[in-house]
């Protein structure tokens, strides 16, 4: 069997329970386990910061399809 044979579902598959363990593994030698707090502290923040804008501009597209009902 061929390696382009194989389905490209497979290759975006999401991690099982031995990969998460192996990329866990991995962070925490990187960044050390003082470092993990402070990292997801700033992803949150940077997920919440995310949300905040997607908010907005969803308010603003539809206050100005309000204003365009209005006579």
């Amino acid at each position: 069997m061929s390696i382009l044979n194989i389905n490209p579902q497979l290759l975006l598959s999401m991690p099982s329970g031995g990969e998460w363990l192996w990329v866990i593994l991995v962070v925490i030698i990187f960044f050390g386990g003082k470092k993990i707090p402070e990292l997801a502290r700033g992803i949150g923040k940077g997920i919440r910061e995310f949300n905040d804008a997607k908010d907005g501009i969803k308010n603003e597209i539809e206050a100005g399809m309000k204003e365009e009902k209005k006579p």
